[in-house]
Formats: structure tokens, C-alpha cells, sequence
């Protein structure tokens, strides 16, 4: 397979101004020693896209499109979140401003325990997994964005565990290691992540 042409480029558009997410990324890039620089798209003073899709696939190629616009880079963006199937889905697109206010942890995890808390039956788990698209795009209207996506697994919580990581990790239960999200090491939780697996896919595609 030949090198990805946007290698050549020189550099890769990260369109988050996410400190939580722009931190998880720039340990798993680091990781892939990649040939170009990742720009967190704040460095270039671009603000967020309006995401105004109904699925991450959309919402994440849209951010995409945007920062690579405002760029004239690559860019590769990430739309993530949480879904409670027992909720239809919820709070899924709109995992960061579930309560109303744009990336508030602690409205949204209050609000996420309050609906679930009269569908609680004693004994029983709540399923819930988080999930994170990846797409990449070589210029803004790319029509074949590249798409990676990756699936965590995991139960929902009756109160917060854990001081690490961010969002909904505290209320992120994972039976099989008996802790929740935010009480892994940051290098632990990239190891199993959603978004550390929709990464390794993307590292997979520059084999």
C-alpha cells in the first residue's frame, strides 16, 4: 500500500478544542510517531463547527470539513460520546451538552443519573457504551472521508468513581477490570477506549 498523501503535507489539523480529548490524542500520536505535526485547531484560532448532524459520522466529518477549510490542512476529527441503549441512545450526539450547558461533566453526569434512576431494577446492570468516530479528510471537500470507529463497552453507575480522565468517565463501569473509567491511568484507558480503538484502526489504514 502507498504512504497516505496528506503524510506528505506536513502537518494534520486535530479539529477538537476539547482539552480532554486534545490530551488523550496527542498521547495516542504520539504513539504513531507519525512524519507530520498534529495542530489542535485552537493553536490556528479556529473555533468550533456547528454540528448540526444526527449521527457522529456526520457531526464528525462536519468538524473536519470545517477545520480543514479554515486551515487549507488535513484534518482528522473525532465525534464521541456516550449511549445508554436503555435511554433510545441518549445521551449519544449530545453527550457534552446533555444538561443544556456545552460541556458542563457535572450537570450532564447529575442529569444522566437522574433519568436513569426510575429504570434502575435491583440487580440488574445498566448497559451502556461509549463511542468515538473518527474521520479524516485530505482537503475540505473531500468526498471519501476516511472513517474509523471504535465501541467501549461498559455499565452505568449509580454514583461517580474515580478522579481521572473526563465526561462521563466516573459514571463508567468496567466489569471485567472492576473499575470505572476514571480510575485507569490515562495510558490504561488509551489502551482500551473507544477512542484508542477507533485510533488503532486509523493506524492500521497507514500500513
Amino acid at each position: 500500500m502507498s504512504t497516505p498523501s496528506w503524510l506528505n503535507q506536513g502537518s494534520l489539523v486535530l479539529a477538537s478544542n476539547n482539552k480532554g480529548k486534545i490530551a488523550e490524542f496527542d498521547h495516542l500520536f504520539q504513539q504513531l510517531d507519525l512524519p507530520v505535526e498534529i495542530i489542535p485547531q485552537g493553536k490556528l484560532n479556529i473555533e468550533d463547527a456547528i454540528e448540526d448532524g444526527l449521527s457522529f459520522v456526520e457531526n464528525a466529518i462536519i468538524k473536519a470539513r470545517h477545520a480543514s477549510k479554515l486551515s487549507g490542512e488535513p484534518a482528522i476529527a473525532d465525534d464521541s460520546g456516550l449511549c445508554v441503549p436503555i435511554l433510545g441512545g441518549a445521551p449519544g450526539i449530545y453527550s457534552a451538552r446533555y444538561a443544556g450547558e456545552h460541556g458542563n461533566d457535572a450537570a450532564n453526569n447529575q442529569k444522566l443519573l437522574a433519568d436513569l434512576a426510575p429504570l434502575r431494577k435491583e440487580g440488574e446492570a445498566i448497559e451502556g457504551m461509549f463511542v468515538c468516530v473518527l474521520a479524516l479528510v485530505t482537503h475540505a471537500e473531500d468526498p471519501l472521508p476516511q472513517i474509523f470507529q471504535g465501541i467501549w463497552k461498559g455499565e452505568i453507575l449509580e454514583a461517580a468513581r474515580g478522579e481521572n480522565g473526563f465526561g462521563y468517565d466516573p459514571l463508567f463501569w468496567l466489569p471485567e477490570l472492576n473499575v470505572s473509567s476514571a480510575e485507569l491511568s490515562k495510558a490504561e484507558k488509551n489502551e482500551i477506549s473507544h477512542r484508542g480503538k477507533a485510533m488503532q484502526l486509523f493506524k492500521a489504514s497507514l500500513i
